[in-house]
Formats: C-alpha cells, structure tokens, sequence
C-alpha cells in the first residue's frame, strides 16, 4: 500500500536563534501535565499522600543530581551546572513545599492535584508581572514541579540526551536541564510551544548557533515523530511535511545564508566605522557566561550590557559580596582586555525577589524598581557596589544605573558610590578609583533632562525597550496595543535625538543597548542621529557593521534630518526601506 502523502502545515512564532536547518522531528512528550483529582480523603490518607509527595521530592533531587554530576564529568561549563543548583534550590523551597501540604491536608485531595493547585496559584501571580525576562525566570518554577508531577504519576522523564540521531526537537516547552544537556551536531535545532526571546531555551539556542523558533503554539500537535521539518529560525518560520520543490527552495535559502554568514566574518576584524571615519563601538548584551563566546567569535568590542539580576533570582538568600565579585570576575577575564558595563539590579516592583519583603503595587511597572529599589535597599545596593568595585582590579569596568528619572536619583547612587570606595579605602582593600558611571536613559522625563544629566555622569546608555514602552504607554506583551509599538515612531525617534544631541554636546559617549541597536534599519538611524556605540546579541553584530562600512556618516545624518519631517512611523518605514536596499543588498535575498 503505498504511503498516504501528509499534509503540508505552515506555523509562524517568534525566531529566537538564526539560521536554516532541515531535518526530522524528535518529539518530546511536555505537554501541560493535568493529574486526576481525588477529594475527600480521610486524615490517614492524606498523610500517606503528603508521604508520597516528600518521596517525590527527594527522587526529582536525585535526578537533578544525576544530572549535575555527569555535566561536570562532560565538563559543562560553570553556568549550566548553576541552572540545576537553583532549580535544587527550588525544590527546597518552603513556600512551595508547605502550602502543597497545606492544600492536602485542609481539602484532602491527593497530592498531584495539590501541587498543581499550588503551581496555577504562582503563575497567575507571575502573569502579572509584565516584565519578560521575569515572566520566563517563572518558567523555572513550572519545569521543576513538572518533574516532580512526573515523579508522582509514575511517568519516564524523557531526555534529550537519549536522542540517536541528528533531530529538530520539538517539545511543549524545554526545561533549562533539558538545554544544559543539549549537544550541537546531535540537536540540530528546536521547536516549542511556549517561550520567549529572554528564555533560557533561547539563550542556549544562541550559544549553540542552532536554529530555534518558540511560542508556536500548537507545535506538539501539528508534528509527528519523524516528520521533515524546516526552520528558519530568522523569520520565525516553520514548515512541517514541506514538498520537494520547497526543500529545494530552502535548501538553496541555507546556502545563501550560510555564505552570507561566512562573507560577514570578513568583517570581524575590520574597524566598525563609516566610510568618512566615523568610528562605532559594537559590543554585546549578555546575562550568562554562556554568551561571551558567541559575542566574541562574533567581533564584539566589550559588553555594553550586563545584566545581573541573574544573581539574585531562583535563591533563597541575598548573594554576598564575594558572590559579586567571583560573577564579575569571570565575565572581564573572559572578555579582557574589552570593557564590560555592569547594569546595577534593575529589579523590585512587579519584578519579585522572594527572600525580600516587598509592598503590594496597584501599578508595579512604574513602581519600587530598579534604581529606586536600590536607593530604598542600600544594604542590598551596597553589596554589589563593592563587589563591582572590587572586581574592577581584574580589568576595564564601568557601572550604569538602570531607570533613572531625575538628576537626584543619580545624584544619591553616586554618593553610595563613593562611600562604598571610602570603605573599602578604609578596609586595604584594592580598586579602580576612577570607574566610570554611566545611566540608563528608558523613562521620557530623563530624556527631557538630558542637557542636565550628561553633567553628572561618564556615559549614557538609551534602553529603547523600555522607552518606547514608557513613551508610547503601551505594554508591548499585550496582544490588544503590541501593534503600536513602533520603534520608527516619530516621537520615539525625536526623544532618541535629543539624548544623542546633549550627550555629543557635552562630549560623552551615547549607546543604545535595546533591541533597535541590532537590526540594520534602526541602526542606520542611531548612526545618522550621532551615537557612537551600538550594544546586541551576538548575531546582529556583523551584519550592523557590515551596513556601517557601507555609508558615510555625512550620508547618515542627511536621512535623519529627512525624516525628522515625517509624521508617521510608517512614512520613517517606507523611506528607511527605500535607502536600505541600495547599501546592504544582502539583507534581502528571498
């Protein structure tokens, strides 16, 4: 009988790794898991079911040591082993424990179906955070109490590492033990249901260079075992059972790209200015160790983002000072002798640090967070100033303060700053006395001030994801206003402008480290609007350069005073779209 053709489904979700592969699915069966539910059990059962649920406990911890011990045979790096002691760390978790058992006891229902009700309560709490990067630290939580869900309903834990041949692999959702555990030749890319572009499926994705696409949705029921599957992991798109002729069709595609990939390393090496002199430092936005070799396989000049609230997440008590220093360390040697920009804690309101008491917030995104967290926690503060002080010994470091609204609120960080250097003067302790400090510019009412600020501070640093989010009064997660999140926005463009002027004026360095530094049509604008340093992932750094070795600055600056005259972001678009072509042809092949 001769085999039924299979139907040709097309799927678009958000690409979070470039790239093209084509190869067979390898299912991973992670769907939501949905226990049954016994009520109504009488007090000798519900100990038994709190038995069953502290044995559950113990065997997801042997597991993840299993885990643990053979990466550091394999020689995992320091970061992924990291992944499973904050998720041992979970496990241990008291709130988590005790209100299953609570929920056992007082509604006498079995034990998985408490740990689910204990689970729904924590992520209705966390989808209200409406940070990104926090809405997938949650995704911690959920991996965990699956494995122990899995525990109790007598299921298999299915491995990546148990895959036989190069596959796609596609699962509901990947947990970070599952990326910790992936090997490149052997995953050749991955598909999920769920996720986001600061996940850590994601970020191993990049670190891997595999093509990755997440938040298909309804991956797991669209694929089959086995099934030939295409990913462009650039556009977001993924075909299932594609024909012969689109193979071909992306066949070819992966040879455009992958040449295209390999003529921009011709770049790397080559200095990132235009063709008048204008010269642009490009360097990279990092949150694990993990990604400092992408960025500088990749060219990068430094880290013009660090984000730290890693540090402080999936853990039980406060990183110490010398916690501060061993993270700080290991990031500058590895990128010595290029500088590395340490973003203070931006964390607090809607972002929640557990071991920390915390006020309930009406409107947590504009609330105690970031720089005004700090201010009102000096102790926590404090710690990370001298342990970012301390560390400055071991290479080129600058510090930058994330949300700054007024001159006060730099004012305040900076006389921290300073005693936390007269302590550690006092204390024999060794330093770089002369740090720089620079201040995220994301809140309009700091770029109105501009002027003001450039006169308090070494650098500035525009965070467009959040100035555009704060200008526009949009949430830019919500599906009903994502639409108007537009980086091409007049206003936005204005604001960006005035930043760059009073910092060129004042003779300060002026960055973007937000998502439009790395894309070619939004660099071309900060070009042309004069900063002189562009921080992003990895894979935008060659193809940013390649565009800024391809027009001179003069060329650059007569487009943004064409459109600073336009009314729409659409009208920025299409004239952007027009000069684009004629300077980096190949962006556009099809």
């Amino acid at each position: 009988m001769a085999d039924v053709k299979k139907q040709v489904i097309l799927m678009k979700g958000i690409g979070v790794s470039s790239g093209i592969i084509i190869g067979k699915a390898y299912l991973i069966e992670r769907g939501v898991i949905e226990p049954a539910q016994f009520c109504y059990l009488d007090i000798a059962e519900t100990d038994s079911e709190i038995e069953r649920f502290q044995n559950a406990l113990k065997a997801s911890r042997d597991q993840l040591l299993r885990i643990k011990k053979k990466m550091e045979q394999d020689g995992k790096g320091k970061e992924h082993i990291r992944i499973i002691d904050a998720h041992l760390m979970i496990l241990k978790d008291n709130m988590l424990i005790n209100d299953t058992v609570k929920v056992i006891k007082e509604e006498r229902v079995n034990a998985e179906w408490a740990l689910k009700t204990v689970l729904k309560d924590l992520m209705e709490y966390f989808d209200k955070i409406d940070d990104e990067y926090l809405k997938e630290r949650s995704m911690d939580i959920e991996h965990i109490v699956n494995r122990v869900l899995i525990n109790l309903m007598g299921k298999k834990h299915e491995s990546i590492t148990e895959i036989k041949y190069p596959s796609i692999v596609i699962a509901h959702d990947l947990a970070p033990t599952d990326t910790a555990q992936m090997v490149k030749g052997m995953v050749l890319g991955f598909l999920t249901d769920v996720g986001g572009r600061t996940s850590h499926t994601a970020i191993m994705a990049r670190s891997l260079e595999i093509p990755a696409v997440v938040g298909l949705e309804t991956i797991t029921r669209k694929a089959e075992m086995g099934d030939i599957i295409i990913v462009d992991g650039t556009t977001g798109t993924v075909i299932i059972n594609p024909s012969d002729s689109v193979v071909d069709v992306y066949r070819k595609r992966k040879e455009r790209y992958e040449n295209y990939g390999r003529a921009l390393f011709h770049y790397r090496d080559l200095p990132c200015e235009t063709t008048d002199g204008r010269r642009v430092r490009l360097m990279g936005n990092m949150e694990i160790v993990e990604e400092i070799d992408s960025l500088l396989e990749h060219g990068a000049e430094g880290i013009g983002l660090y984000r730290t609230e890693f540090l402080y997440l999936n853990r039980k008590d406060l990183p110490t000072e010398e916690e501060h220093i061993k993270a700080y360390k290991q990031v500058i040697k590895k990128m010595a002798p290029n500088p590395v920009t340490i973003r203070t804690l931006d964390i607090g309101g809607d972002k929640v640090l557990s071991h920390v008491d915390m006020p309930k917030e009406i409107n947590p995104a504009m609330g105690l967070r970031a720089i005004r967290f700090c201010l009102k926690n000096t102790d926590i503060f404090r710690t990370q100033l001298r342990g970012i002080l301390r560390a400055s010994v071991y290479g080129k470091i600058k510090i930058m303060f994330p949300m700054i609204s007024g001159i006060e609120e730099i004012r305040q960080a900076k006389a921290l700053l300073e005693q936390s250097k007269e302590e550690l003067k006092a204390e024999g302790k060794a330093f770089d006395p002369d740090i720089e400090v620079g201040v995220m510019i994301e809140i309009p009412s700091a770029a109105i001030i501009a002027d003001l600020i450039v006169k308090e501070v070494n650098f500035i640093s525009i965070g467009t994801n959040d100035l555009l989010q704060y200008s526009l009064a949009i949430d830019r997660v919500n599906e009903h206003v994502a639409y108007l999140y537009e980086p091409f926005h007049p206003a936005v463009l204005r604001i960006i402008k005035t930043v760059a002027d009073a910092a060129n004026k004042a003779g300060i360095s002026v960055g973007v480290c937000g998502e439009m530094a790395g894309e070619p049509e939004y660099a071309l604008i900060l070009l042309g609007f004069g900063l002189d340093l562009l921080s992003m992932n990895a894979f935008s750094i060659l193809k940013v350069k390649r565009l800024i070795r391809s027009i001179s600055f003069a060329e650059a600056k007569k487009i943004c005073k064409m459109i600073t005259s336009f009314a729409t972001a659409k009208e920025v678009e299409s004239f952007i779209n027009l000069k684009l072509p004629g300077l980096y042809k190949e962006e556009f092949w099809s």
